[in-house]
């Protein structure tokens, strides 16, 4: 017996959750990271807008809820999609999203204690920035000396192939390194605050010379094998990451220095947080330029949107917040300007970035599974008698 066909129905068509995760990469964090980030860039900026504070602890709040809404779908693609799982590890240019997670955590919790205690009290902000720092942390350190001795021994990478997408698990640290003094005043006075703070500051010190390590190689690439794909362009912004937040960090530093250790080594914090910021910001600046050319050019080759354009979120927003800590420590009227203008696009990026994915995860592109590699035919080779 022959049976009428149903009418096709989009809603049968979805996969089942467990599958629609199938291809949910480590990169996906980075919509947390670059939405946490607006709200702490936001919150110090020397402005008081009406509202201001009141919209950056609301972005702070959708940074918690898609960090959460994030964790319980990378638990069921753990439980569920484990052979994507060991193809992830194994792949190099998908192994150093890892650190996402743990930037994810840090970035979510110094918000709590930036802007998100006036909802939460300071209490809460307090407890869930402890968990999420020492998680963070811990993770962090994880994926700074495990994806680099996977890339050694497992990965097989060509000379040419080196990307900013390196430096995602290098960051973490440094992420530590500029969340941790937000702890620092709230701990007991002594022992805990010094150790905090120096502990901090061997972050700051792990992930700086290890970055300075890998940044020769991603230039050198750039110069010697030419412009990156046009998928990849936007994530030579990643390059700003480690320079936006190492600047921020030492500006925190010296923000928390003062009641957490004697002098001499106090006053040393704010030397360092101006010596070392302004040449820092200054070649952040020169790679900005260099970048956004890249970018320009790239669009005109016919770049579309890809789960890549988050680079641009992130590592523009330790911009900010570097500038800010430049602000602060020299007074001068020319890092508040920048860390405005800087915040101004920021927030255009973050729209433009978080407009196309909603609108890729409801047609379904983002978590489709990648277009298999077009297969290039031989070329035929004339016989001759």
């Amino acid at each position: 017996m022959i049976t009428a066909a149903r009418p096709f129905s989009p809603a049968a068509a979805r996969p089942p959750r467990v599958t629609a995760v199938r291809h949910l990469g480590p990169n996906w964090y980075a919509t947390v990271m670059g939405t946490a980030v607006i709200a702490s860039a936001g919150a110090g900026l020397p402005l008081h807008l009406p509202g201001l504070r009141t919209a950056c602890t609301a972005v702070w709040a959708l940074a918690g809820l898609l960090l959460a809404v994030l964790l319980t779908a990378r638990a069921l693609h753990w439980r569920h999609h484990r052979d994507q799982v060991r193809a992830h590890l194994l792949d190099p240019a998908t192994a150093p999203f890892y650190g996402c997670l743990a930037m994810a955590l840090l970035s979510v919790g110094g918000g709590a204690l930036v802007v998100g205690r006036d909802w939460i009290g300071l209490r809460a902000a307090l407890a869930l920035d402890g968990v999420l720092f020492v998680s963070g942390t811990a993770l962090g350190l994880v994926v700074a000396v495990a994806v680099p001795y996977l890339m050694a021994v497992r990965h097989r990478i060509e000379p040419g192939q080196a990307s900013p997408v390196w430096l995602l698990s290098l960051i973490p640290p440094m992420v530590s390194a500029a969340n941790g003094p937000l702890l620092v005043p709230h701990l007991p006075e002594g022992q805990p605050r010094e150790t905090l703070l120096f502990a901090c500051f061997a972050l700051f010190g792990l992930s700086l010379l290890a970055t300075l390590v890998m940044l020769p190689l991603v230039f050198a690439r750039l110069l010697t094998a030419g412009p990156l794909p046009l998928a990849l362009t936007p994530t030579l912004f990643l390059v700003l990451g480690p320079l936006g937040q190492s600047t921020t960090a030492a500006g925190q530093f010296a923000d928390v220095a003062p009641g957490a250790v004697p002098a001499p080594y106090h006053e040393g914090f704010a030397v360092l947080s101006v010596l070392y910021g302004v040449p820092v910001m200054g070649f952040a600046l020169l790679w900005l330029g260099l970048a956004t050319a890249h970018v320009v050019r790239a669009r005109r080759g016919g770049m579309r949107f890809a789960m890549t354009w988050w680079s641009f979120i992130f590592p523009l927003g330790t911009c900010v917040t570097g500038s800010e800590a430049l602000a602060r420590h020299t007074g001068l009227a020319l890092y508040g300007v920048s860390a405005v203008g800087l915040y101004a696009v920021l927030v255009a990026a973050w729209a433009t970035a978080a407009v196309c994915t909603a609108r890729g995860l409801l047609s379904g592109v983002l978590l489709a599974a990648p277009a298999p590699a077009p297969v290039v035919p031989r070329p035929a080779t004339a016989r001759t008698t």
